[in-house]
C-alpha cells in the first residue's frame, strides 16, 4: 500500500484525563438521470432548475426539503433505480378511456380535466401533477390523443373516445404513480462512486427506505472508505416504512430489532416520519430525514441539532409525528440509538430528540455532533499533514530529530489549533511518539486527543417556597 497519512480513531477514552466541507453534504438517490460525478446543487437554484438537472424524483424532492431547512450546497449523485415505479388503476368520469405507458420517476398524483369540450384536436384540458395543487396552462387534446409527460414523469396518457362520443366540460381522469426504488445493489454501486469523488463533504443522506440488511452494508463500505481512501463521513439512513396495518407499538418494536445489531458510529438511522408540507405546497407522509440533513447543513459541527432555541421544525411544516401514537415510544427508540423527534409541552413544532448514530453503547461518539468534531479534525489534520510527507529531518542527533518533528507536530496541529479558536472544542493536546526510533524508517507518529463541548442535555430544577 501506498504510504499516506492514517488516522486511527481511538474510542473509549473519556474519562483518561487528557486535556470545511462541514455543512456539505453529498445525496444518494432514484432519479431517471444517472451520473458518476456529483451534480452540484446550489441552495439558489430554481425548483425547475433542480428538477432539471436531476429530474422530477425522489432525490429532487429530497434536495429541495434539505435546501429549505438549511442546505446550501448538495452534491447529488442520481441513481437510475433497478425497481421501476408502478402506475395505478384509472378512474374517470366519463365514457372516453385513457392509457397510462412507461415508467414513472416519482410519486405522482395526476388529473386531467376537460375545460372546454369536444372531441380529439377541439377539446381543451388542463392537468396536474400533484393532485390539484397546482395546474398546468390550458392546451388543446392532441389529434393522436397522446398527452407526453415524459420529460417531468416518464409516461405518456393516451386519450380514446368511442365512436360518436366527444369530451364534456369537467369530465375527469385521475391516477397515482408510485416512485422508482433503488436495489441494495444501487445504494452499494453508488457508494463505491464517492472513491473518486474529490470534492469535499461532509457526509452522506442515501434517499429512500433502507432495512438491516442495508443498512449493514452500507456500515462494510463506510469503514472501507475510511481505511482505503481516507474519507471520514457519516452516513445518514432512512429506515423502513411502517406496513399498512402496523400500530405504532408494533412499528416501534420492528425498527429496535431492524437496527440492533450494527455498532458502527458513523452510521444514523432517522426513524421519524411525519406529515409534512413540501415546497411546491403538497403535504406528503415521508421520512424525516432530508429535514434532518438540512439542520446538519446550518449547523455548526460541535452543535446539537436538538438545540431547542435554534432548530425548531414549524407544526406549519410538519403537521405531526407518524404514525399516529409514535411518541408514545420515542424514549424506547431513543436508547436503541435511532434518530427520532419529539414534541416539548409548551413549546410549538418539533425538535430532535438526540442525534444519535448506531454506535457501541460504551463509545465516545454517541451522537452526531461527537462524530462530526471527530470527522472534521481527520479531514483537516490529514490536510495539514500530508503537507509535510515527503520532507526532510536532520538526523545528525536525538536532539535534531526531535526539533525537527516538533516543528513539524506544530505545523501539523494548526488546525486544531483553529478549532479550538472557533469554540468547536475545549482544548487538545499533540504528542510526538517514540519520534527517534519512529523516524529511523521515516515514520513520524503522532497522538493527538481532544476534550470536546459540552451539550446540556436535561435540567433538573429544585423548587421551593423560601417564606
Amino acid at each position: 500500500m501506498l504510504r499516506d497519512v492514517n488516522v486511527t480513531v481511538t474510542d473509549k477514552l473519556l474519562g483518561a484525563g487528557v486535556i470545511a466541507g462541514e455543512g456539505t453534504h453529498l445525496k444518494i438517490g432514484a432519479s431517471p438521470i444517472a451520473s458518476d460525478v456529483p451534480i452540484v446543487i446550489r441552495s439558489s437554484y430554481s425548483m425547475e432548475k433542480i428538477k432539471k438537472l436531476i429530474g422530477y424524483s425522489p432525490l429532487a424532492d429530497s434536495v429541495l426539503d434539505s435546501i429549505e431547512n438549511g442546505s446550501d450546497i448538495i452534491l447529488c449523485l442520481p441513481v437510475k433505480a433497478s425497481t421501476s415505479g408502478t402506475i395505478g388503476e384509472v378512474t374517470k368520469t366519463c365514457a372516453a378511456a385513457l392509457t397510462v405507458s412507461g415508467s414513472p420517476t416519482n410519486t405522482f398524483d395526476i388529473k386531467v380535466r376537460i375545460t372546454a369540450g369536444g372531441g380529439l384536436n377541439t377539446a381543451a384540458y388542463i392537468y396536474t401533477i400533484n393532485g390539484g395543487f397546482s395546474w398546468s396552462e390550458t392546451a388543446t387534446m392532441p389529434v393522436d390523443g397522446i398527452i407526453d409527460l415524459t420529460e417531468t414523469c416518464g409516461i405518456k396518457l393516451t386519450f380514446t373516445t368511442p365512436e360518436s362520443t366527444v369530451f364534456a366540460v369537467d369530465d375527469e381522469f385521475s391516477f397515482n404513480t408510485t416512485a422508482p426504488t433503488m436495489s441494495n445493489a444501487d445504494v452499494l454501486a453508488a457508494l463505491d462512486k464517492i472513491k473518486t469523488i474529490n470534492q469535499e463533504f461532509e457526509f452522506v443522506h442515501v434517499v429512500g427506505e433502507c432495512d438491516g440488511a442495508l443498512a449493514t452494508a452500507v456500515s462494510v463500505k463506510q469503514q472501507q472508505l475510511l481505511a482505503e481512501k481516507h474519507k471520514p463521513l457519516m452516513i445518514l439512513l432512512e429506515a423502513i416504512k411502517p406496513t399498512a396495518d402496523q400500530s405504532a407499538e408494533d412499528y416501534a418494536e420492528a425498527l429496535m430489532e431492524e437496527y440492533k445489531n450494527i455498532k458502527n458510529y458513523d452510521i444514523q438511522v432517522c426513524v421519524a416520519r411525519g406529515n409534512y408540507s413540501k415546497s411546491d405546497g403538497t403535504v406528503r407522509e415521508q421520512n424525516l430525514a432530508s429535514i434532518v440533513a438540512g439542520l446538519y447543513s446550518k449547523s455548526k459541527v460541535q452543535q446539537s441539532i436538538g438545540q431547542v432555541d435554534t432548530f425548531n421544525i414549524s407544526s406549519d411544516k410538519l403537521g405531526q409525528l407518524t404514525p399516529l401514537g409514535i411518541e408514545e415510544y420515542i424514549e424506547e427508540l431513543d436508547e436503541a440509538r435511532l434518530l427520532t423527534l419529539r414534541s416539548y409541552d409548551g413549546l410549538t413544532g418539533f425538535y430532535v430528540t438526540n442525534a444519535r448514530m448506531l454506535s457501541p453503547t460504551d463509545s465516545d461518539y454517541i451522537y452526531a455532533e461527537d462524530v462530526r468534531v471527530k470527522n472534521k479534525i481527520i479531514r483537516e489534520i490529514r490536510k495539514s499533514a500530508l503537507q509535510q510527507m515527503q520532507s526532510e529531518v536532520d538526523m545528525e542527533s536525538d536532539q535534531t530529530i526531535i526539533r525537527d518533528l516538533t516543528i513539524k507536530k506544530e505545523f501539523i496541529q494548526q488546525p486544531l489549533d483553529e478549532m479550538k479558536e472557533n469554540k468547536e472544542i475545549s482544548d487538545f493536546a499533540v504528542e510526538l511518539i517514540n519520534p527517534v526510533e519512529n523516524m529511523k524508517v521515516g515514520n513520524l507518529s503522532l497522538k493527538v486527543r481532544y476534550k470536546a463541548k459540552g451539550i446540556v442535555r436535561e435540567i433538573n430544577i429544585d423548587l421551593g417556597r423560601a417564606g
